[in-house]
């Protein structure tokens, strides 16, 4: 049973209605705050309703699929919420992809409307001219240009039909929405979750491990349309009746410092926030209270660069009661230097597109950095064996993860959605090892791994002691094939601003950290790394690069 009082979804469930109705009580109350607009519960109800209404009006049927590229605003919750209320199905896509990427999934999808951002609005353009689409209107949310006659303007979209009375008459197992898979080869993989599954991360993870308040203000640095987003920009706060700040441009550590700092609250108010800012507007007397995220949800590669930067803020200036990272492990010397200076743990924790949100995570009271922590109450946890056999604690192991957030199948792919969901268990492609005291400790991708002499190495290991280094920002390794054809270990290392040290001196301080046999036989320094659009560092881009040059 999830932590909460609140009882799991019945036989007739919409998640998007049982967001609007646990906030029913709190119309007046800031809802999401963006850069150029806020939107109270009360005004996102109506909205939502409206969109809704609109999809209707447009001939948009139950489970048919709408596609939604947008920034992250206060128009992307509307989006994502209003299709979901219809009972159509969104499509939520990375925002930083390719023309080519996008007629790819305007095809697999068979969308029958897009719901754009005007500033991706030509590069949506040019997929659909790319595609046999079935796409009958694009929504653009705040256009930059005129609209073509098939095109309609968000705000007049949302505004021209009466809100919807009632849901559609979903089930907690119908299909609600898809996410693509950011694999590392191959093309994106349409994971469809259910309306179940969101309610269950939200009651599960973001009420029972990180203890979201009503009262708390969330920020995070991943976008919406990533599996680790979603939650933690719309189903958690919701859930909790929190206020959101969303940011479309990219998550620097600029931009992230000055959202820290706080931004206008807008004019429903804000909950009440130990420290307070203040900020006087121009001619006005009264100050305008400013919103101070109390919760962000960050990833390794972004907390790296914020420590690394020369206006890192002091602890002074912020209201942060609690820090999340998820999408990679969290090397142990970044989150002990970020309690340094900000006096706050990072709760690390690993999740998945395929299970929605983090399974396995550290507390906010129980924090041990060097793991991912402990398995999340409501799901279960195997780590098997090349021979399907769970291995015995201490030893590396497949991870494979049981729960209610579980995703139903990859759309189209049969072949992928056996490999990937085996009865009850979905298999996560990462490997493990479960400490005596019952977390978890990371050790890299099950195509990652490497095996040195007969035994197994984890790069992340080897990169978590490199960035030990005083000098050193990032780096990734992998194997490479020596003369003997032997696989040995090889670093990228990319170096912090003005910092100098040799390759021998970086041998030297892996090897008296770990292992002999674990020691990179080769370093190369290099500007930057390959990395997903989520901060993942793309080790298969290093091997090819290393293929090519042999």
């Amino acid at each position: 049973m999830p932590p909460s009082t609140v009882p799991p979804p019945g036989e007739r469930f919409n998640f998007a209605q049982h967001l609007l109705e646990r906030n029913a009580g709190r119309p007046g109350k800031t809802a999401f705050v963006d850069e150029q607009a806020s939107l109270s519960y009360g005004e996102l109800a109506e909205r939502v309703r409206g969109l809704a209404a609109g999809l209707r009006a447009l001939g948009i049927k139950r489970e048919e699929r709408v596609l939604l590229l947008m920034l992250d605003s206060v128009d992307w919750p509307v989006a994502f919420l209003g299709t979901m209320y219809a009972g159509a199905v969104p499509v939520a896509v990375n925002t930083l992809l390719t023309a080519d990427d996008y007629a790819y999934m305007l095809e697999h999808s068979r969308a029958q409307a897009v719901l754009v951002s005007g500033a991706l609005l030509p590069t949506l353009t040019a997929a659909m001219v790319k595609s046999d689409h079935e796409v009958g209107k694009v929504i653009v949310s705040r256009p930059l240009a005129p609209l073509h006659p098939s095109e309609v303007d968000f705000e007049a979209f949302v505004a021209a039909q009466p809100p919807a009375p009632r849901p559609a008459a979903t089930g907690p197992d119908d299909p609600g929405f898809w996410l693509y898979s950011s694999g590392s080869t191959g093309r994106p993989k349409g994971t469809v979750h259910s309306h179940g599954n969101p309610y269950w991360t939200a009651e599960l993870y973001g009420a029972g491990v990180l203890g979201l308040r009503e009262d708390d203000v969330c920020f995070s640095a991943a976008k919406l349309f990533f599996a680790y987003g979603l939650g933690n920009a719309l189903s958690f706060p919701m859930s909790a009746g929190a206020t959101t700040l969303l940011m479309g441009e990219r998550p620097t550590p600029e931009a992230t410092f000055k959202r820290w700092r706080g931004v206008p609250a807008g004019p429903h108010g804000a909950p009440p926030l130990p420290p307070e800012g203040t900020l006087a507007a121009p001619g006005d007397p009264s100050p305008l209270k400013l919103l101070k995220p109390t919760i962000f949800f960050g990833a390794p590669t972004g907390f790296a660069g914020m420590l690394a930067h020369p206006a890192l803020p002091p602890r002074s200036e912020l209201a942060l009661r609690l820090v999340s990272s998820a999408g990679e492990a969290l090397p142990a010397e970044l989150g002990e230097r970020f309690k340094q200076h900000f006096g706050v743990d990072i709760v690390d924790g690993i999740g998945s597109t395929e299970m929605l949100h983090i399974f396995i995570s550290n507390r906010p009271d129980r924090v041990r950095y060097g793991s991912t922590g402990w398995v999340v109450p409501g799901y279960e946890i195997e780590l098997r064996g090349e021979d399907g056999a769970p291995v015995p604690d201490g030893e590396i192991g497949d991870l494979y993860i049981q729960g209610p957030s579980a995703a139903m199948m990859y759309w189209g792919n049969r072949t992928k959605t056996r490999e990937t969901f085996q009865g009850g268990w979905t298999k996560a492609g990462d490997k493990y090892v479960k400490n005596a005291d019952g977390s978890y400790t990371y050790s890299g991708r099950s195509d990652d791994m490497l095996k040195v002499s007969g035994i197994y190495v984890s790069p992340f290991e080897v990169e978590a002691t490199l960035v030990q280094h005083p000098a050193v920002l990032e780096a990734a390794v992998i194997g490479v094939p020596d003369a003997e054809g032997l696989t040995k270990t090889k670093a990228f290392v990319v170096l912090k601003a003005g910092a100098a040290v040799s390759a021998d001196e970086l041998k030297t301080f892996v090897k008296d950290k770990l292992a002999p046999y674990k020691y990179p036989r080769q370093i190369e320094f290099v500007a930057e790394l390959p990395k997903t659009a989520t901060g993942k560092i793309q080790r298969f881009k290093l091997r090819e690069k290393e293929l090519q040059a042999g």
